[in-house]
């Protein structure tokens, strides 16, 4: 049982450092702090952007998904069959 706890900790702990790290592009380019792999302000903002939306879209998924199986939605959230 612990190796299948630390499994989903880990699962919601890289979305979430991912998300965390586009938080810091996003920051960076609003400062004009422009990262190695990135050659534009631009893109760097949008790849940030893109790892914000991945990141909390996957763990709120991931959320959604456990809740449903333990039958802890908000009938307007349990899956239509």
């Amino acid at each position: 049982m612990t190796v299948q706890r630390f499994m989903a900790l880990l699962v919601l702990v890289i979305p979430g450092w991912i998300a965390g790290y586009g938080i810091k592009l996003m920051r960076d380019t609003v400062f004009s702090i422009l990262n190695p792999p990135y050659p534009f302000l631009m893109l760097q903002f949008f790849v940030g952007l893109f790892a914000l939306i991945f990141g909390v879209w996957f763990i709120g998924g991931f959320i959604l998904h456990r809740d449903r199986k333990n039958n802890k939605v908000a009938p307007r959230f349990q899956k239509q069959n």
